[in-house]
């Protein structure tokens, strides 16, 4: 069984689904520490040719609680009102702002505030819009010893899913040990984005963005054509 893990990620980039498409099934976080300045309440979409941030605005909490324990600020129903409005400013004209709108729209107006609810409830409906089968698992509710770190949480997390082969994005390179997964019987496997590149509104390709810019750009056949364009390392 291939299995992958992976943070709860805002509206994240395509290669992410990617992954998820190429494993069986697919961890996510919820018990992990909240980030500041990563993706895990922020991306990128396309804004008159350049990048932009959306952000989910947080209540003020401690820095130090999982992700699972922080909530959306109490000003949530207002801004996210000006979110949908820049995304449906910048993506109006895309040949398939028809279809993906609503889909975004349905995730942003998800009525549950808690921060790892409302990413995880965003991140199965573009599953299910993008016809992918896998099935997500949340990290919490795995019987494992919960303390470990990095990646004897991560063999951990395999052994008690009874996977046998771990795919990890290609970045995550340095953090692995391939011998440390091999002394578990577990085949440790770097996936690799190709070369996904589409046209934006004729201005130069900006890589990288919230999958937002790929469903707006491309339609679902054809952003599971680009499913399969990754390198296996």
């Amino acid at each position: 069984m291939k299995l992958a893990i992976m943070q709860p990620y805002f509206f994240p980039y395509f290669g992410y689904f990617q992954l998820m498409a190429a494993v069986d099934e697919i961890v996510v976080y919820d018990n992990i520490e909240f980030s500041k300045g990563g993706w895990i309440n922020r991306n990128r979409i396309l804004v008159n040719g350049e990048d932009s941030y959306i952000t989910l605005p947080l209540k003020k909490d401690s820095d130090h609680l999982d992700v699972r324990e922080r909530q959306l600020s109490g000003t949530w129903s207002a801004l996210r009102e000006k979110m949908l409005n820049r995304i449906s400013g910048a993506y109006r004209s895309a040949p398939h702002f028809a279809s993906a709108f609503p889909i975004i729209e349905q995730c942003i107006r998800f009525g549950n505030t808690n921060l790892f609810r409302f990413i995880f409830n965003s991140i199965d409906t573009v599953r299910s819009y993008l016809k992918i089968g896998t099935p997500l698992v949340t990290s919490s509710t795995i019987a494992i010893d919960h303390s470990l770190k990095s990646e004897s949480k991560v063999v951990a997390i395999c052994k008690a899913r009874k996977a046998d082969a771990y795919i990890n994005p290609g970045g995550g390179k340095t953090l692995y040990s391939r011998e440390r997964f091999r002394n578990d019987g577990i085949d440790l496997i770097f996936l690799t984005m190709g070369d996904v590149t589409y046209s934006q509104f004729n201005h130069p390709f900006v890589p990288a963005l919230s999958i937002i810019d790929l469903m707006m750009f491309k339609s679902v056949d054809e952003i599971r054509q680009f499913l399969g364009i990754y390198i296996l390392e």
